[in-house]
């Protein structure tokens, strides 16, 4: 039997992240990806989708973002940033490798492989992400319309024309919402009402102040309750379009009847689609034979260290240890922290 440095599972951003910190450690790791290409999740991404940090703060380590560092870069340059990353950085990395289990014995991971023979390793980094696990809330009621999460929107012509409720009040609420009105009548509702922040207090972005003042690197992740959502990043552009009804944003329905919503004044509405932008859930159902995560299948750690199974680490969870551990500029600082530990076990 073949014992590996250490697997990564996931080869998107954080996967890449963490491949770095371990190769600056002297490891040579073994990287796993479902996919076909070293990109992770962003290929998937609406069409749209544009970065609400600068080129200059959305950068892996050791390889700064190319072009315009003040630009905001949109979802196929993240693609081909990737993809060149990957390759400079030469490790082993194992793309259509999908991960189906993993256990442990001994201290040591097996992880199982789908229609491949299993590796083993003395380290396993989980960096899947979350782009696997949609999070749909519960509703009351019933909606017998399409319901399309986030996840599976690309471009606003499949909805041209119908009536759509989006639901969430974060960042890709916002865009998909205000992007989505251009072309049908739309409606974006939350639980909680839309938190704006400037994207340029004082004509510099808001990330420029967050890396003088060091708070993006603030370690208080884990003391954020599980609601936290991040505020929408705005040049005011948003914020206008919200303002002028373009789209709608009103306070959450009360509850799904048949083919519509009744809101909370009582009147009810015919809507074409539900599309739900409440974010995501760890994907890391591959850990389910250990004892990593809790009840609720979530991860069991602290700061992106497993406080259950010795030797496994998380990179790109949502709120790891700072407010931009899953973006682009957080996952290396988290990866190398994480390896750090790992290594002091």
């Amino acid at each position: 039997m073949s014992m590996h440095d250490a697997v990564v599972i996931g080869a998107g951003q954080a996967g890449l992240a963490a491949a770095k910190a371990l190769r600056d450690k002297g490891f040579d790791p073994v990287v796993l990806e479902g996919s076909d290409a070293p990109t992770g999740s962003w290929p998937r991404y609406y069409d749209s989708l544009t970065l609400f940090s600068p080129a200059r703060f959305s950068s892996l380590p050791g390889m700064a973002f190319p072009g315009d560092p003040d630009r905001y870069p949109r979802r196929d340059e993240v693609v081909d940033y990737l993809k060149q990353y990957a390759t400079a950085l030469d490790v082993d990395i194992r793309t259509g490798h999908r991960v189906t289990a993993v256990s442990t014995v001994d201290s040591r991971f097996t992880v199982e492989l789908a229609g491949r023979r299993p590796l083993h390793a003395r380290y396993l980094i989980a960096a899947t992400g979350a782009f696997g696990q949609p999070h749909v809330p519960s509703f009351d009621g019933e909606f017998t319309g399409a319901i399309l999460h986030a996840s599976a929107y690309t471009t606003p012509r499949s909805l041209a024309g119908q009536r759509v409720v989006v639901v969430g009040a974060g960042n890709s609420a916002v865009q998909i919402a205000v992007e989505l009105a251009r072309h049908a009548k739309v409606t974006l509702t939350s639980r909680s009402p839309v938190k704006f922040v400037p994207q340029r207090p004082l004509g510099r972005d808001l990330h420029w102040w967050q890396h003088i003042t060091r708070i993006d690197s603030w370690p208080i992740g884990r003391w954020l309750p599980e609601s936290f959502t991040q505020p929408v990043f705005d040049t005011g552009s948003y914020r206008a379009a919200i303002e002028d009804d373009r789209p709608e944003r009103t306070p959450v329905f009360s509850h799904l009847d048949g083919d519509g919503v009744i809101w909370a004044d009582g009147r009810r509405e015919r809507v074409d689609t539900l599309l739900i932008a409440t974010g995501y859930r760890p994907d890391l159902g591959y850990l389910s034979e250990t004892h990593a995560l809790d009840d609720g299948g979530m991860p069991v750690h602290r700061n992106g260290v497993s406080t259950t199974v010795p030797g496994l680490g998380y990179v790109g969870l949502e709120n790891q240890r700072t407010l931009s551990s899953n973006s682009l500029r957080g996952v290396g600082r988290d990866a190398r922290y994480v390896i750090d530990r790992l290594l002091r076990a």
